[in-house]
């Protein structure tokens, strides 16, 4: 017959040695860290969680208007989208200089889009609606490029410098027999701006080309 006997009421219950709560404690340390990388990467490898990162590093909205305006227009969607992309980044808000909208217009060159695409209804509170600035961004782009012979980033650059600052560097080259290259642009702001263009519409190729109809 045994003779232990349970302790007195009231006395502190028996305690596990130190050492095997440390012991326990590392051993129990290894599974919580790995199941905290596990889940981490449960959240990073998620479709939810790619989505959300891509949208804040290359976002991109009215995919629907910029496939049907690049069709209509013969663009480049991805052209288009890194428009928005350099003036915006698909978050509109009037510049200092006044211009409007998703890709950046002002109302002057609004208006003369207008006038030159036979848009008589046209009111300058209609670049807040990304279905009109989209549109008339689209067809000022698709003039520019014309206006330029088919070279995009000289089109890119007189968005961004205007028209008379890249004719003005193209009569310059010319003078001294070479030709205006995207790297020769004087003014750093539209150098960058074409690079920054350039680069956004080959990310929106890569990225979303099923959006964007590619």
């Amino acid at each position: 017959m045994s003779t232990r006997t349970a302790p007195p009421s009231g006395a502190p219950a028996r305690r596990r040695p130190a050492g095997n709560r440390r012991a326990h404690a590392r051993r129990r340390g290894p599974l919580i860290f790995a199941g905290i990388i596990l889940a981490a990467v449960a959240v990073f490898a998620s479709p939810l969680f790619r989505h959300a990162a891509k949208e804040i590093s290359l976002p991109l909205r009215h995919e629907d208007v910029i496939r049907q305006q690049a069709k209509a227009k013969g663009l480049d969607p991805a052209l288009i989208a890194g428009i928005i992309y350099a003036e915006t980044h698909f978050r509109p808000r009037p510049s200092a200089a006044g211009a409007q909208g998703l890709m950046q217009l002002l109302p002057s060159t609004a208006h003369f889009i207008a006038a030159r695409s036979g848009g008589t209804a046209f009111e300058t509170r209609d670049l807040a609606t990304p279905q009109v600035n989209i549109a008339y961004g689209s067809w000022y782009l698709r003039y520019l490029i014309k206006r330029y012979g088919g070279n995009e980033a000289l089109a890119v650059a007189a968005y961004n410098g205007g028209e008379a600052n890249v004719d003005k560097w193209l009569l310059r080259a010319a003078r001294s027999g070479n030709q205006l290259q995207a790297e020769d642009i004087p003014f750093p702001e539209t150098r960058a701006y074409v690079e920054k263009v350039l680069k956004a519409r080959e990310d929106y190729r890569r990225t979303y080309g099923r959006e964007l109809g590619l």
